[in-house]
């Protein structure tokens, strides 16, 4: 099938969006790919929603208001592509992950979507696999089993967006949540400098890292949690005040080495002979050499010809026809789902009930 997927990540940056050809299993072409960044309006009103989300009653006046913004802007990178397909793939915007309490929130209105696009659209991926006791998250690994395929195993792919995720591809399929990834050093940031994110690391890389906040940091009972295991976005929300007193570029330093350290404390690790990296994390230089605490080389996805920009929207390309085909989108290796978990609906441009 041809199909578009779209992305909006825990960095509140933008819709990615991608269309590849394939049947679930195998992709057969990759096609055109973009980022739509957000207007800083709707950025600065999705980090708002976030901070109340827990509360948040479906009607909220705001929360309808940015899910329509939010909705028009996946619309707008569809059309932005220029290509045709047969089905889009919409994760929308996680605003709240409480897997403990079988609790996952995406927002975006798929029915809209369909009726702004005429075409149908795979949603809701995440809320099958938390009702059956699973995480709900990460749902990328098996897209990045199918991306190595050919590549020696075992093979970890680390992402790293507002949260980093760690994929394991061996003789089975393991994955988890290993810490922050970009979300505290673009909040810190936007707190000290009043721009979206650390550009190009350049905070970090004129900072030290503040080695008696990291031992405190990394004492946090997440990390001796087995995997798999998930994050919600504000989980290490209080590392900002742990780094409150530092300097800017020592801050910035200390987050950037703290979601390295965290990669290192997994044990997904073990035994891997590279570890390849996606997401907008690997962009920043400070985070890529904080990786070099790992014990065997690290590099960018691109150094197997794969877009780091693009795969994840190209991965929600790649479950919709998993949904459509009734294939599983989660495992236990991967959420801790009890077995292999189909899930996601489907909504078609003719159909004014479902959403």
């Amino acid at each position: 099938m041809y199909v578009i997927g779209l992305m909006s990540g825990t960095s509140l940056d933008g819709v990615d969006a991608a269309w590849i050809d394939t049947d679930g299993q195998t992709v057969q072409a990759f096609g055109p790919s973009l980022t739509l960044p957000y207007t800083a309006g709707l950025r600065r009103d999705l980090r708002a929603i976030l901070d109340r989300a827990p509360t948040l009653d479906t009607t909220d006046r705001l929360l309808l208001d940015v899910q329509a913004r939010l909705t028009q802007a996946h619309a707008e990178a569809v059309a932005a592509l220029g290509v045709t397909a047969e089905l889009i793939g919409f994760h929308g915007q996680t605003i709240l992950h409480d897997p403990a309490n079988r609790r996952t929130w995406q927002i975006g209105d798929a029915r809209a979507l369909a009726q702004a696009t005429g075409v149908p659209v795979a949603h809701d991926f995440r809320s099958a696999d938390v009702a059956a006791g699973g995480h709900g998250a990460p749902f990328a690994p098996i897209f990045h089993a199918a991306l190595a395929a050919a590549h020696p195993k075992p093979l970890a792919v680390l992402n790293i967006g507002g949260v980093a995720n760690l994929t394991r591809i061996g003789e089975m399929l393991t994955a988890c949540d290993t810490g922050p990834g970009c979300a505290l050093l673009d909040d810190f940031a936007q707190a000290r400098t009043g721009q979206s994110m650390d550009a190009g690391g350049a905070l970090a890389a004129a900072g030290r890292p503040d080695e008696a906040v990291l031992q405190t940091l990394m004492a946090d009972p997440y990390f001796a949690l087995p995997a798999p295991k998930s994050l919600d976005r504000l989980h290490f929300a209080h590392a900002l005040q742990a780094v409150a007193h530092l300097s800017t570029e020592d801050g910035a330093a200390t987050l950037a080495e703290f979601t390295a350290r965290a990669v290192a404390a997994s044990p997904l690790l073990q035994g891997c002979h590279t570890v390849l990296v996606t997401g907008g994390g690997r962009h920043n230089p400070a985070i890529m050499r904080a990786l070099g605490c790992l014990p065997m080389p690290v590099a960018p996805v691109e150094s197997e010809g794969w877009d780091g920009d693009a795969i994840e929207a190209q991965c929600f390309a790649y479950l919709a026809v998993r949904v459509v085909r009734g294939l599983p989108l989660s495992f236990p290796g991967t959420t801790g789902v009890p077995a292999p978990q189909t899930g996601g609906r489907l909504v078609r441009p003719n159909d004014m009930h479902a959403g």
